[in-house]
């Protein structure tokens, strides 16, 4: 029985540059949008994977984009509204750690007599729950201010060493 998404073994290169484009992007004073180009160099994120994740992104709702002078990818809505999970769905797919689960891209598991009382599928539906619970009440804005917040502490921190 295979697993349906990457966020069980680890989450894709193409999401980790996708949260660093977007907090990037919320960064920007009055959403001004950003060329790919100047974001592509200044999170070091090559130019052509960055426009893949960028289009995927803005296909998802989550960014706009304007063409020509002042044009570029701004945030479609303050950081607060868009979850983690969302973010991640629009780049990994489903979420369901086994495909019985997935509301997407569903097949029945090979070895299974009867999902109504396959305790795999029923134990996976509860990690599916807490999962997707977890990612729909965190929000890029939580993880720019946990970022902030790690520094501020960090900074505090007194040297004692001689």
């Amino acid at each position: 029985m295979g697993l349906s998404i990457a966020l069980i073994d680890m989450i894709s290169k193409k999401t980790l540059y996708a949260f660093r484009a977007l907090i990037h992007l919320a960064g920007v004073p009055s959403h001004q949008p950003v060329l790919i180009a100047d974001l592509a160099r200044e999170e070091n994120i090559p130019k052509k994977f960055l426009e893949f994740i960028l289009l995927s992104l803005r296909k998802g709702g989550l960014l706009n984009s304007r063409v020509g002078k002042g044009g570029g990818y701004s945030l479609s809505m303050p950081a607060g509204k868009i979850t983690i999970g969302a973010i991640i769905r629009i780049l990994e797919g489903d979420l369901a750690p086994v495909q019985c689960l997935s509301t997407t891209n569903y097949a029945r598991c090979e070895e299974c007599q009867d999902e109504a009382t396959c305790g795999i599928r029923l134990t996976m539906s509860d990690v599916n729950i807490a999962l997707s619970n977890v990612l729909e009440s965190l929000t890029l804005a939580d993880m720019i201010e946990r970022s902030a917040a790690a520094r501020i502490k960090l900074q505090n921190v007194v040297d004692f060493s001689i």
